[in-house]
């Protein structure tokens, strides 16, 4: 069994933690964040009825070993017999089990999951309700804001109120952009309602990002998405990704047997302020591992070699 995030909670003051993405946030690029100062991390979503059906949807979603310690497992669902199937499952691999209340695409929304949940506040708690009944680790939810606070008030009361363990508040209601402000005083708001931990999400890119919503809103951990994703580095202090966390991640992506697509699409983000733009157009276009690794060897002096 995993380690539970409680112990985290319980050990830090500040705790720092990598969000759940699709594609992205599976094992290869987690045991790279565990090397610079993130202290918890998360699968990418995983639908709860689909993995608790297929075999095929358990060995591909869903990864991990030794070093993957502590990690959320996290699920969307629609009902609580859904998600605590699934729970079971991971149980004995996971530290905890996250319900995504807030995912804010349109087919999330018609399916009845993610931030849909977010307008129907006896589900959610029907949902930890059931899989506190039949998991003994830790349940949370993330969730977004309302665009009334007090509406986000009685939500995580609730929650609290069937036994959630910690939660994740993203500061944006689930009708904002990721580019406009985070509600500061809504996240404080969450953390001064319930007596469990909170951590913030949204507008997380360095370190000043951190330290600010640290001082606004007293919260026990802040979680990032994009900001690492561009500089998986920036919790230990890193302005921009380090050539080192690049050949990490190499090493990784290639003793994991990353895809071409997610192996790519990291290092593009990875390079995004330290490549030219000319140089970016030529590596953006490369679509197989060898021409992406013939790149590095042969513009950035990687030796591959030495890695595998």
């Amino acid at each position: 069994m995993k380690t539970s995030p409680l112990q985290l909670f319980e050990e830090k003051k500040r705790i720092n933690v990598c969000a759940p993405m699709v594609r992205y946030s599976k094992l290869p690029f987690r045991e790279l964040l565990r090397k610079y100062n993130v202290d918890l991390v998360y699968t990418p979503m995983m639908l709860a009825d689909v993995f608790k059906n297929s075999e095929f949807a358990r060995h591909t979603d869903f990864t991990t070993n030794d070093k993957d310690d502590p990690v959320v497992v996290q699920f969307a669902a629609s009902n609580g017999a859904d998600l605590a199937d699934a729970a079971e499952l991971v149980a004995p691999y996971a530290g905890a089990i996250d319900l995504n209340c807030g995912c804010p695409q349109r087919w999330a929304i018609q399916e009845k999951i993610g931030s849909h949940l977010m307008s129907d506040p006896e589900t959610v708690r029907d949902m930890i309700r059931t899989v506190k009944g039949r998991v003994d680790i830790p349940c949370s939810i993330k969730i977004r804001v309302h665009p009334d606070l007090k509406t986000t008030y009685e939500f995580v009361k609730r929650a609290e109120s069937v036994g959630v363990d910690f939660l994740t508040v993203h500061g944006r209601t689930r009708y904002q952009k990721s580019t406009e402000p985070v509600n500061y005083e809504g996240i404080q708001l969450v953390k001064q309602s319930i007596n469990v931990p909170v951590i913030a999400n949204g507008g997380i890119f360095n370190q000043k990002d951190v330290d600010d919503m640290y001082e606004k809103t007293g919260v026990d951990g802040v979680m990032s998405a994009r900001g690492l994703l561009q500089n998986p580095a920036f919790f230990a202090g890193h302005d921009y990704t380090p050539w080192e966390c690049i050949e990490e991640y190499v090493r990784l992506g290639l003793g994991y047997g990353s895809t071409p697509f997610i192996f790519h699409h990291h290092l593009m983000f990875m390079f995004e302020d330290i490549m030219s733009n000319a140089e970016k157009k030529t590596f953006n276009t490369l679509s197989s591992i060898p021409a992406i690794l013939d790149h590095l060897e042969e513009n950035w002096g990687l030796q591959v070699s030495r890695l595998v």
